[in-house]
């Protein structure tokens, strides 16, 4: 029999603690953001429509970017058993410096126009917590601006060469004089990709009023106050800001760079050189033979081409081929520390965080940036001491296998084939 009795209070009140009111509204959101979907709720819910989809949205259907996060969640680990990981070392080694983890953050264009902290937030919390931080040549604040409030961290800088090579040139040297130590000359972006949400909201910059921006706005106050009493939003390395992006995009690149627009660039910057937007083991190969120091896997996280390779997928075979002549950095689809984990165990020596880090900012500016880099570091040291790994350097690809629901010759993985076997 269970002996029973009257509770007693000062025993339920010891058991029942109630959690303090946070009265620091930002705060509150942010620290019931538990993983970057979160954050991406919080952002949806406080930015028009037309910011936050050129942030969330990709090329055409769209397919690309779905697959390059679903590749991610198809994922199994294989944890190693009774090793000491009370201490775990997430430092990494990278384009000749160091980061604090295994992963930095992207080049994003228009990034103020998220919200108008923008690249501001970015490079001050990459550098608080020991990470790259890489600007784009379609950045809202300039080279040097960056670098003040990143004085002592590492800033990288992703360039576009331009129809006008002048302009380029000039931000080249414009980011050497700057003290950025990585240069990140990015091949696939001849022309803008169709990115069919942009058309359909008529983004631009500035901004086309129209009787339903005016409508999505109007629950979203505390957006349009921070634009409309801030600094002007301008490109800062560009000096054209009218029309729209596709047109704008269309103006600045150029189809026909080529490898003489390579060599040229890498005689004029001094510090490392990575090519951006690799997506076949033959280019990689190409640029590992020309000496460069590193290849970005990318596909421009779906924003360029539509249905083009994964770069998780492709990580394997490009790290088998060149992993011991250059360093391999993987971008597309990471919304988890989890996913970092998985690529430098399949080969990659580095990541970059594009959406994750843009919606931090939109939730939050630099306290959401901060708690972008807070819940992905904690993903990425919890993941390592579950697989039972101290470092980094001791991922491999015995702790990752990639569940392909589709083989490369279109058939379907556990389906039988005509001959009656399985797809590997």
């Amino acid at each position: 029999m269970v002996k029973r009795q009257l509770p007693n209070p000062s025993e339920i009140f010891e058991l029942m603690k109630f959690k303090k009111f946070e009265l620091d509204s930002r705060k509150r959101r942010l620290d019931s953001a538990l993983t970057i979907e979160d954050l991406r709720t919080i952002a949806k819910r406080r930015t028009p429509a037309a910011a936050f989809d050129y942030t969330d949205g990709a090329a055409e259907g769209e397919i690309s970017m779905e697959r390059s996060v679903q590749a991610f969640e198809d994922i199994e680990f294989h944890p190693s058993i009774l090793n000491d990981v009370s201490q775990v070392d997430t430092t990494t080694q990278i384009l000749g410096g160091s980061s604090a983890m295994p992963f930095g953050i992207a080049p994003t264009g228009f990034t103020r126009l998220m919200q108008t902290e923008g690249e501001i937030a970015g490079a001050s919390a990459a550098g608080a917590a020991g990470l790259p931080f890489t600007l784009s040549t379609l950045g809202t604040t300039s080279i040097e601006d960056v670098k003040k409030v990143n004085p002592n961290g590492r800033n990288w800088f992703q360039l576009y060469v331009m129809r006008q090579r002048e302009i380029s040139y000039g931000l080249v040297e414009r980011a050497a004089a700057a003290g950025y130590d990585t240069l990140f000359f990015t091949v696939d972006t001849p022309i803008a990709g169709a990115r069919l949400r942009d058309s359909r909201n008529g983004f631009s910059i500035p901004p086309q009023l129209s009787p339903k921006t005016v409508l999505n706005a109007i629950p979203r106050p505390w957006w349009w106050w921070d634009f409309l009493t801030t600094e002007t939003l301008q490109f800062a390395s560009l000096s054209e800001t009218g029309g729209t992006v596709g047109e704008l995009l269309n103006s600045a690149m150029d189809p026909s760079i080529d490898f003489d627009d390579l060599a040229t660039i890498r005689k004029m910057w001094p510090g490392k050189l990575a090519i951006k937007g690799v997506q076949t083991v033959a280019d990689a190969r190409k640029l590992a033979d020309l000496g460069v120091d590193a290849i970005v896997l990318s596909n421009h996280g779906g924003r360029q081409l539509d249905r083009a390779p994964v770069p998780f997928e492709l990580l394997p075979s490009v790290a088998k081929e060149v992993g011991q002549d250059l360093e391999i950095i993987v971008d597309t689809g990471i919304r988890n520390g989890a996913d970092i984990v998985a690529s430098m165990a399949l080969g990659a020596d580095f990541a970059l965080i594009g959406r994750a880090y843009l919606y931090g900012l939109m939730a939050g500016g630099r306290e959401g940036v901060d708690r972008t880099i807070a819940i992905l570091s904690e993903q990425v040291e919890r993941t390592m001491k579950l697989l039972q790994v101290s470092n980094v350097s001791e991922l491999n690809p015995s702790h990752v296998t990639q569940l392909r629901r589709f083989s490369r010759d279109g058939q379907l993985d556990g389906v039988e084939t005509d001959a009656g076997t399985e797809t590997p």
